[in-house]
C-alpha cells in the first residue's frame, strides 16, 4: 500500500480562524497527525500559510474538505512524501 507521510499546502485563508484553530483543525483529522502552519503574506482580509502535515497515513481529502470548510482554499500542494509499505497486519 503507498501511504501519504508528508504534505507541504500552500492556502489562502481569512484571518478567522487564525493559523491555531485551522492546526488544531486539521490535526484533528488522524490520530497521529503533526501540524505546522507558517504564515507567508498578511493583507487586509487573507492570510497565505505553509502548512506542513505529517503522519503515517495522511488522508489528503479529508484534509482538503475541512480546510474549505474553514472558508479557505487550497491553492498548490507544494511537496509530498509517499511511502509503499506492506498493508499493517
Amino acid at each position: 500500500m503507498v501511504f501519504v507521510k508528508k504534505l507541504k499546502l500552500d492556502v489562502l485563508k481569512p484571518h478567522v480562524p487564525n493559523a491555531l484553530e485551522l492546526a488544531r483543525a486539521i490535526a484533528d483529522q488522524g490520530h497521529d497527525y503533526r501540524v505546522s502552519i507558517v504564515v507567508m503574506e498578511v493583507d487586509e482580509k487573507t492570510e497565505t500559510v505553509e502548512i506542513l502535515i505529517e503522519s503515517e497515513d495522511i488522508q489528503f481529502e479529508n484534509v482538503a474538505d475541512i480546510i474549505r470548510s474553514l472558508g479557505a482554499s487550497l491553492h498548490s500542494i507544494d511537496e509530498i512524501q509517499v511511502a509503499n509499505q506492506p498493508a499493517p497486519d
